[in-house]
């Protein structure tokens, strides 16, 4: 008699699918909810007489002849120059990236493949800065850059980020080369390679996973940055952050939500896209550690 076929829908299995389900609806629902809310209007998508006008649109389809509207896309886009704010974000990412990475990258292979002691204690120190509060640096940069006349601009603001951010990416890339065996670069060596050679040829394109998952990371801190850009920034010079916020207003000052909701939906999505495109290189790069040998 042939042995029974075990089922696959274990009672563990499918609490653990159910769960995995809810929490993808409870996290993904309040973005879902603010992209349909950013085209309609304040008095539909705030409405305080009923909930179901963010759904049926009424106020928006009187204000704008439709159920849907682009208002708050033009009023932060074109209004309010959100542009700016997002070319100004662009390059203070590319710069903190670009710095970090090749900082942390020849970092993280030096102390690595360092036998002296001052490799654990630099690494320290790298981890005590990193537990500090990000407002305790950018206080200590505001005398200088003001004596300098240099607050405001956007080279110093990526300065602050990078000294944030270079801790983060030295642990991080060194555990990954950590995980790589030596004889990888004594090999490459006996073959006439030198240090660096071995470095650029050999030994990058095996971590190649690790350097996109810290640059990832890297570029999550500098593009969600608030305190530091908002501290550190002039208004004109202002990243997409800050500027979402200053939509918002202040108990002086009335600010446009609907402007806001749409400059969060339109920062919100570049992210998922690049989460979506680098998803391997990722989970890769987060699991390379996990199995050594």
């Amino acid at each position: 008699m042939a042995a029974t076929k075990k089922s696959r829908f274990t009672p563990f299995g499918v609490i653990s699918a159910a769960l995995v389900i809810l929490w993808i609806i409870v996290a993904a629902f309040p973005f879902l909810w603010t992209v349909w809310g950013s085209f309609k209007v304040e008095g539909d998508f705030f409405s305080k007489a009923d909930w179901t006008y963010a759904l049926t649109g009424v106020r928006t389809e009187f204000e704008t002849g439709g159920a849907f509207t682009l208002n708050g896309y033009e009023g932060a886009w074109i209004q309010e120059e959100f542009w700016r704010a997002v070319l100004n974000t662009s390059i203070v990412v590319f710069f903190t990236v670009a710095i970090s990475l090749t900082f942390g990258t020849l970092g993280g292979y030096a102390l690595a493949r360092s036998g002296y002691k001052y490799a654990f204690w630099l690494l320290m120190a790298a981890l005590v800065f990193r537990a500090m509060p990000h407002m305790t640096l950018v206080s200590g940069y505001l005398l200088p850059f003001f004596e300098w006349n240099v607050w405001g601009i956007l080279p110093t603001t990526i300065i602050v980020l990078v000294a944030i951010n270079q801790p983060f990416t030295l642990w991080m890339l060194h555990s990954f080369f950590l995980n790589i065996p030596k004889d990888m670069d004594e090999s490459a060596m006996v073959d006439g390679c030198t240090r660096f050679q071995a470095f650029r040829y050999v030994i990058i394109p095996v971590m190649w996973p690790g350097v996109i998952t810290t640059g990832l990371f890297s570029f999550l801190l500098a593009y969600n940055d608030f305190t530091v850009t908002r501290m550190l920034l002039s208004q004109e010079n202002e990243t997409m952050i800050p500027k979402i916020a200053s939509f918002l207003g202040s108990t002086q000052v009335q600010g446009n939500v609907m402007f806001a909701v749409a400059a969060v939906v339109s920062a919100t999505v570049p992210l998922i896209i690049l989460v979506m495109f680098f998803q391997r290189q990722i989970v890769s790069g987060l699991t390379a550690g996990a199995v050594k040998g």
